[in-house]
């Protein structure tokens, strides 16, 4: 076995220079904890035409598996919801739903948590159970709850815990209600996506205590947002950054079935767009999207022609809006009760005419009824996303 702890400082070395990891606390957990134990029996790695390459531990020179462990990248521990890398030897397709997020964004994530001696947190999304190692270290394996809603990589966390010595609550359950049974928490931080943040997960966090997860469900759209728990119950605070993790199991988008055409055929109006459509392929653009139609989904498409197509869909309003090239423009057709391109372009409008502000200046309330998004001083961007 490889002693990796040069490996770990350099880690830390490099997430210190990246301005990421900030504290001693954090910094000496890094330097303690083996990445590579929580990534067994192996990872996919990506390789061209959108497959996956799968290297496993054992099977592994070991130099190159510590190379790979400390490598800054995700890896895919998990395919289609079974597939793990010891499984198969050969090139193999799939939809990732399970990996160990890059360092950088990990730590990120844990020091904006702003910790301190004696917390206790509740960790939505146990995944490989590297980060929750993180916070076993730096908070007591006591004061660290973690809840994974897929039982085998529970299982497999669990085991990667105990090997790194740390006897930890690993729960296997939905994430989404959080664990009640050990609350109230310090803190709660979710390592994976979620629509909006949970009213349970403010019923279960003290008075002052910090939430913390990643809001949105398009890729590359997403915000990190950081909520203060009120004595009335309410949450407030802001996004503090980009983010993007996996989405909560129970959230997934599912991939719309059968001929897209079949979806549009019927429009009650069509006009060329006054913004681009193709705003959405930027991360600030596309997070005010899903804050103005939150149940809106961005499909892209290719014609037999290599036409490129773009799509909204709101299957629950039975709404779309198809975009085609037009020239040096955009032509739109909608149809449905819900117009989605009309009133995401308001907002697109608006965002602009205000100096295209960043990410960072919208600010959220939450409430057990409503969640509530703004940016300060301008009301026309102004969001209210009611419960009841």
């Amino acid at each position: 076995m490889i002693d990796t702890a040069p490996e770990r400082r350099a880690l830390a070395d490099r997430l210190e220079k990246a301005g990421v990891l900030k504290t001693p606390g954090w910094r000496a957990a890094v330097e303690a904890v083996p990445r590579e134990m929580f990534l067994h029996p192996g990872v996919f790695l990506p390789v061209s035409g959108g497959r996956w390459r799968p290297v496993t531990a054992v099977g592994t020179d070991p130099a190159e598996w510590v190379r790979i462990a400390y490598s800054d990248q995700s890896l895919t521990t998990q395919l289609d919801g079974h597939l793990t890398a010891d499984q198969v030897s050969d090139l193999v397709t799939g939809v990732p739903t399970s990996s160990s997020t890059t360092p950088i964004t990990v730590v990120d994530m844990i020091e904006s948590l702003d910790v301190e001696d004696g917390h206790h947190v509740l960790e939505i999304g146990t995944g490989t159970g590297y980060s929750s190692a993180l916070m076993c270290h730096r908070l007591g394996e006591d004061n660290v709850t973690t809840v994974e809603v897929d039982p085998d990589v529970a299982a497999r966390a669990d085991a990667a815990l105990e090997a790194a010595g740390f006897s930890t609550w690993t729960v296997t359950g939905d994430g989404l209600l959080g664990h009640p049974h050990r609350a109230p928490y310090d803190r709660v931080v979710a390592t994976c996506a979620v629509r909006r943040i949970p009213y349970t997960w403010i019923r279960q966090t003290k008075p002052g205590g910090i939430v913390l997860a990643t809001i949105g469900s398009w890729p590359y759209g997403t915000g990190l947002a950081k909520v203060t728990v009120g004595e009335d119950g309410t949450a407030e605070g802001q996004i503090i950054s980009r983010s993007s993790f996996m989405q909560a199991r129970s959230q997934a988008v599912v991939p719309l079935a059968g001929d897209l055409s079949a979806r549009t055929a019927f429009a009650d109006s069509e006009r060329t767009t006054l913004l681009p459509p193709t705003l959405l392929d930027e991360w600030m653009p596309a997070f005010l999207a899903q804050l103005t139609a939150p149940d809106a989904h961005l499909v892209r498409a290719t014609t037999s022609e290599g036409l490129g197509l773009r799509y909204l869909f709101a299957p629950e309003r039975e709404s779309f809006a198809e975009f085609t090239p037009d020239g040096d423009g955009w032509t739109v057709r909608q149809g449905g009760p819900a117009a989605l391109w009309d009133t995401i372009e308001k907002s697109l409008a608006a965002w602009r005419d205000a100096g295209s502000p960043d990410i960072t200046e919208v600010r959220l309330q939450i409430t057990d009824r409503s969640h509530t998004y703004w940016i300060e001083g301008r009301p026309s961007l102004r969001w209210e996303h009611r419960l009841a």
